[in-house]
């Protein structure tokens, strides 16, 4: 994980992006979804967090692959203007399944990392049928932009879907999948957004892969510990908002209760 984080046990703190210009629940001007976003990614760095990811979280109900170019447009503004108050590692998800335009982001605003979902197999999420892996067209489309600096992270049986088409797949045989396919870490998660993902899961990625394993949903101070000699990054969103309900403010007490059981992990 040197490769894109100081630490080998590195936490990403998710920022949440406003709904964009052009979604349904869109209500602020860019100028304002971005000046919060630096808020959270300044109140994130002085916590002492390893890393940032931007997701337009908020841009309910998502769109299945194909977003506009005021999205791609809105959320490289909102990374150029984090990395500007934020001299750390910054990861992009475009949802859903925007892989593409993740890249293009991620290549435009200077961002480290894209989160991809569908990258190996198929699945049923939310959007509905997302029935062609993306890894093929994503990898070449990467070096056609010049982007090959901009490393993946790919979930596996990912959260808010049905896997009932890969039934016969185990998550260890779809994690060596993700790893044959050239993604640079795998993504564990939860069954949805805040759920707790299971120690087992992960423990059977990381012992399928010899790429990093990422934690990608529900952990909190009270587990963190029980997945920390499997995981070598934990992405954190949900916890640190009030009630631990990732559409409310951020609560920087629960921020530095998190930080605290970090720096007790690390010794």
């Amino acid at each position: 994980m040197r490769i894109l984080f100081e630490q080998d046990k590195s936490i990403v703190a998710m920022i949440h992006v406003g709904a964009l210009p052009g979604t349904p629940r869109c209500t602020r001007t860019l100028d304002g979804i971005v000046h919060e976003a630096r808020a959270q990614a300044a109140l994130f760095a002085r916590a002492g967090v390893d890393a940032l990811m931007i997701e337009n979280m908020h841009d309910v109900p998502y769109l299945n692959r194909r977003v506009g170019p005021e999205i791609v447009a809105g959320m490289t503004a909102v990374g150029v203007g984090v990395r500007a108050v934020a001299d750390l590692p910054l990861g992009v998800q475009v949802l859903a399944g925007a892989n593409r335009a993740a890249v293009a982001v991620a290549a435009a605003c200077g961002a480290s990392f894209v989160r991809c979902e569908n990258y190996a197999f198929a699945h049923v999420a939310d959007e509905g049928l997302m029935p062609t892996a993306d890894a093929g067209p994503l990898l070449r489309y990467r070096r056609r932009i010049g982007a090959e600096h901009v490393r993946v992270l790919a979930d596996v049986k990912k959260k808010h879907s049905s896997h009932a088409i890969t039934a016969d797949v185990s998550l260890a045989e779809a994690a060596r999948t993700v790893e044959f396919c050239g993604a640079d870490a795998v993504v564990v998660t939860g069954s949805a957004t805040g759920e707790a993902t299971a120690p087992a899961d992960v423990a059977a990625a990381a012992q399928a892969v010899n790429i990093p394993v990422c934690v990608g949903s529900g952990v909190t101070p009270d587990n963190l510990g029980t997945l920390w000699p499997h995981a070598d990054v934990f992405i954190v969103g949900s916890y640190f908002k009030r009630d631990g309900r990732w559409f409310n403010e951020l609560d920087p007490s629960r921020i530095e209760r998190f930080m605290e059981k970090v720096r007790a992990l690390r010794g």
